[in-house]
């Protein structure tokens, strides 16, 4: 679980792609948007937006790789649909009623330092403003992407609705709203790049399937299995985490050269495993790019028909849809 705030390293565009799954006898994912921008107007810069004055990234071309990024990694399985965009010139308020002004926030953020504490920002307000969760309610979207910049106060992700439990950031609770269906709000921060927005997704299909397998215990928990590295598992590792590749030392360790004996083909091929494994190293995530890794890893997400022990062999299924788990 992280908030929003610091900087990260920058990702670029991955290699070619290696899958043997074919997607067509699933039914394509197509979950509705609603789009968020808070990208306040600075007054003092002539009128010209935040993103602008800092020569952050474009929210619109950042969204726009993102869908791309999600539809080639899960080979043409995912289509997000942008159902509405709505883009607002002002500050995001906090949780405490705070809402930055262009000075402070600009001097906070030359000087890296005295951002406001607490910083979480009031979701309820966002969700009362937009009529969010009503939206969600009524099958006009499934899922809200807010975009703003650093320290705006939000979660990477957060599920909200009946029942909703860890989703790398505590449930959100909206008791103003009748809702029968769960819903993923994502926090994204246009100072960052598209690999950034892919950990922020990665880390929300986490939280999803360690929910889906926590009543699984040892080797039928297929979730552990597939997560496993050789810092935990030496001699065992699968396709590791958003944090660790297959043979990362330490968090974020994606370019580490050594090689370590891997099964992350035999997910390709799931649930046809066979106990397919060979050594693998950093040249195949990217030689530690961040985007490069973590595309890397999303294609090797189980995406098959069928189940396995009850639970569904598209997994993609369960990281799109909570109202599945």
């Amino acid at each position: 679980m992280r908030l929003l705030s610091r900087l990260r390293r920058p990702g670029t565009q991955d290699q070619e792609p290696v899958s043997l799954i074919a997607v067509e006898t699933l039914p394509p994912l197509r979950p509705r948007v609603a789009l968020i921008i808070h990208n306040p107007i600075i007054r003092a810069a002539g009128g010209r937006k935040l993103t602008e004055v800092l020569g952050w990234h474009d929210p619109d071309d950042l969204a726009r790789q993102y869908i791309a990024d999600l539809h080639e990694a899960s080979r043409g399985l995912v289509s997000y649909q942008v159902a509405q965009r709505i883009e607002v010139g002002d500050w995001v308020v906090k949780a405490d009623g705070y809402r930055y002004d262009e000075a402070t926030y600009l001097r906070c953020w030359r000087n890296r330092a005295g951002f406001h504490e607490p910083d979480e920002a009031d979701y309820a307000r966002l969700d009362a403003g937009f009529d969010l969760a009503q939206q969600v309610e009524e099958g006009v979207i499934d899922e809200v992407w807010l975009f703003a910049y650093p320290y705006a106060g939000y979660y990477e992700s957060r599920l909200a609705g009946p029942g909703a439990f860890w989703c790398n950031a505590p449930p959100l609770s909206l008791p103003h709203v009748r809702l029968t269906r769960r819903f993923v709000i994502m926090g994204f921060n246009y100072e960052r790049d598209a690999g950034c927005m892919l950990e922020s997704f990665g880390h929300r299909v986490e939280s999803i399937l360690q929910h889906v397998w926590r009543r699984q215990r040892g080797e039928a928990n297929l979730w552990e299995q597939f997560t496993r590295h050789e810092r935990i598992a030496p001699g065992r590792a699968g396709c590791g985490n958003m944090h660790f590749a297959p043979n990362s030392r330490y968090d974020y360790d994606w370019g580490n050269p050594n090689y370590v004996l891997s099964d992350c083909d035999d997910w390709l091929h799931f649930p046809d495993r066979r106990g397919r494994t060979r050594l693998v190293n950093c040249a195949e995530w990217g030689h530690g790019d961040m985007r490069a890794h973590h595309l890397w890893w999303l294609r090797h997400l189980p995406r098959a028909p069928g189940t396995t022990d009850g639970l569904l062999n598209n997994w993609w299924a369960y990281a799109l849809d909570p109202n599945i788990v």
